[in-house]
């Protein structure tokens, strides 16, 4: 039966990528705009493939590289299903960052032509449904197609590999280039020009809007499809690897999440076309009922899966813990970015930039109790379910459950956070067309709500990481024969705090990073503005084409050493100091890395919703002293929230799954620091 099941997966898998395209060329059937509409469409789209062209042939030199080391040094199909890996992300991001810059301009048309939200909802929803569809379809077929060929943990891991090594890269340089152009349009442009957000005068609007599809829609895609794959991987890898009580019935075990994940693909498709029906009620109620469509839908459905495959109960109720986890993980982001916090940051930016970037920490870093509570509670209920109602030895099967549960419904997460960033440019290109009050105040409105739901998604993307590292680390110790992890060890105490330096490490590259960039872009702008008279003259032409390409060279320099280190970083630590030492070096970057995750994510939506309600005309609106400073701690939560903060989600697993590759020859040949001196 579970074969079948398999295969059935693998056809929707393809079936779900053939939807995703059609709904594509459905986007691009519509009406185009109008006028300037459709000059200032093709500039943000033509900015958005110039800077992943050249990102993906960096990239595709990296992917080369590891791919022959793989080849050779593990086995070659291994090398293979890395490759594969790879290339599915990339062709996600891709297709999906197509749809989300034809869906931008028809998005704000149709808005211009009905005055209708639901209308315009729906459009910028199903443009976005591109990305959610082909990331949870192509996922979905590499680890079916891999799984059904060879039955091999180490081969999938090789496909997880090439997923993460992949979106490490794209978040970190999508990232690094949306925050550098948008700190140079608001600091420049609003706070020193005092001209209006999205200004066509500015020089770096195009570039801003740029960056939202590089790094919102292809960046976010690549990482929960990172994530989407990692929990698929993780799982099977712990019921291949024998030493549970998994009885006869090991594949049964390790199909269960891909056949899960296909449940979970078939219902975010029913939810993305049921926004329709939604769509008359508030855009905030109609995203919110096609979610939980989706969740309804797909715990049912769960249910008669884990019946079939494993018959057992207790996996479907680690599922649902995981599922569960993940809605409250969001709705807490949802809390910290858009609820009291964020009034609790705007009155203070009453007193000045100084306090707003005081209570902004203080929020973000508040905001990682609940979910690390909720966290904890999804790996103690996924353990306990698994190993009391199905079987003793299930307990870390089922926490690794958990994460195929949080991210099962991945098409229609992605879809709602893609939509963000599509509202985003709808309103850059209504602001620049001059299409009116009433059209703008649609495409504000959609847009704040797509700030609440990148939140969300961010609030999955993380709780997903951490459950996903955790069952990649469990893997690994597995893979490399530990049977338990003794911190009584220097070189374990060792590696717990070179792990725990990692992300801390990270984090600085990529926020150096962007400063570095953002001053580049920031000395552009003011040079255009100074030398072209673009404040003053009506007639004078910004040079949008040179802010794009000053910022999207920063960006593909600045991602390479970050994207590096963190596939180096396990590989040095497991052959120096042993496989024992670096399961404490993934253990200690997993905590650390969560806890930096969540901070920056919701630090920084917070102080972007907090501008955003006093530019609504709280503490003296917009142009007050107030919103200044507020404008200075959005500044500051960018990168927070769209470059360091979700690179951390990535880097835990990266680093995990480099681990579980490698981890025979770690196995083998590790700890040669150690042998030095005798040990």
């Amino acid at each position: 039966m579970w074969e079948t099941l398999i295969l059935s997966a693998i056809a929707l898998g393809i079936l779900g990528f053939v939807a995703a395209i059609l709904t594509y060329f459905y986007i691009k059937s519509l009406p185009a705009g109008e006028g300037r509409m459709v000059e200032y469409a093709e500039a943000i789209r033509r900015g958005a493939f110039v800077f992943l062209r050249r990102e993906y042939i960096y990239i595709g030199i990296f992917v080369i590289v590891v791919f022959l080391v793989l080849t050779f040094a593990i086995k070659p199909l291994v090398g293979v299903a890395y490759l594969t890996g790879a290339l599915f992300s990339l062709l996600a991001g891709f297709v999906g960052m197509a749809a989300a810059t034809l869906a931008n301009v028809r998005t704000a048309y149709v808005a211009y032509k009905t005055k209708d939200a639901g209308s315009t909802l729906s459009v910028a929803f199903k443009g976005g449904s591109v990305m959610g569809i082909t990331v949870a379809a192509l996922g979905l077929l590499g680890v079916a197609f891999w799984y059904w060929l060879t039955k091999d943990a180490a081969v999938l891991s090789g496909f997880g590999m090439g997923a993460s090594s992949v979106a490490l890269f794209a978040r970190v340089g999508g990232g690094i280039y949306t925050k550098a152009a948008d700190v140079g349009a608001d600091l420049v442009g609003k706070v020193e020009a005092g001209i209006p957000e999205d200004d066509p005068r500015n020089p770096a609007v195009i570039a801003d809007n740029v960056g939202d599809n590089v790094g919102d829609t292809a960046g976010m895609g690549a990482d929960l499809y990172e994530s989407y794959v990692g929990s698929m991987v993780a799982t099977v890898a712990i019921a291949l690897a024998g030493s549970f009580a998994l009885s006869g019935m090991k594949y049964e075990y390790g199909a269960l999440p891909i056949i899960l994940a296909a449940l979970g693909l078939v219902v975010s498709l029913l939810a993305v076309y049921a926004i329709d029906l939604f769509k008359k009620a508030d855009p905030a109620t109609a995203i919110r009922n096609a979610t939980i469509t989706a969740a309804i839908l797909f715990v049912i459905g769960a249910y008669f899966v884990n019946q079939i495959v494993v018959g057992s109960v207790g996996t479907w109720l680690a599922v649902v813990g995981g599922l569960v986890a993940g809605l409250l993980i969001g709705f807490e982001s949802e809390y910290y970015t858009s609820g009291k916090p964020i009034k609790f940051i705007a009155e203070s930016a009453e007193f000045g930039p100084a306090t707003v970037i005081i209570n902004g920490v203080a929020v973000g870093y508040e905001s990682v109790v609940l979910p690390f509570i909720t966290i904890a509670a999804a790996v103690l209920f996924g353990y306990f379910s698994a190993e009391l109602w199905s079987a003793p030895g299930l307990g870390i099967y089922g926490v690794a459950l958990a994460a195929v549960g949080m991210l099962a419904t991945v098409g229609i997460v992605m879809t709602t956070d893609s939509y963000g960033p599509i509202a985003d440019n709808a309103g850059g290109i209504t602001e620049m067309s001059h299409l009116g009050e009433d059209v703008r105040a649609i495409t504000d409105r959609l847009d704040a709500l797509g700030n609440t739901t990148a939140a969300i998604g961010k609030g999955f993307a993380i709780g997903s990481a951490a459950l996903a590292a955790l069952a990649l680390l469990v893997a690994y110790k597995e893979t490399v024969g530990l049977a338990v992890l003794d911190f009584s060890k220097v070189e374990s105490v060792a590696g717990a705090f070179l792990g725990a330096a990692m992300p801390a490490l990270i984090a600085a590259m990529t926020l150096k990073a962007v400063g570095r960039a953002a001053n580049r872009m920031v000395a552009e702008v003011r040079r255009q503005f100074k030398e072209l008279n673009l404040l003053s003259d009506p007639n004078a032409r910004p040079q949008y084409d040179r802010a794009i390409d000053i910022v999207t060279q920063a960006a593909i320099k600045e991602m390479i050493l970050p994207g590096v280190s963190a596939v180096l970083a396990p590989i040095v630590v497991g052959f120096l100091l042993g496989p024992e030492a670096l399961g404490f070096f993934l253990g200690a970057a997993l905590l650390v890395g969560a806890l930096i995750a969540i901070f920056m994510a919701n630090a920084g939506g917070a102080w972007d919703n907090a501008k955003k309600y006093i530019e609504a005309g709280h503490f003296g609106g917009k142009g007050s002293d107030a919103h200044k400073a507020a404008v200075v701690g959005d500044t500051v939560g960018d990168p927070f929230k769209d470059t360091t903060g979700p690179s951390m989600n990535i880097l835990i697993k990266l680093m995990s799954i480099v681990s579980l590759v490698f981890g025979t020859l770690i196995h083998q040949y590790g700890g040669l620091l150690l042998k030095l001196f005798g040990q």
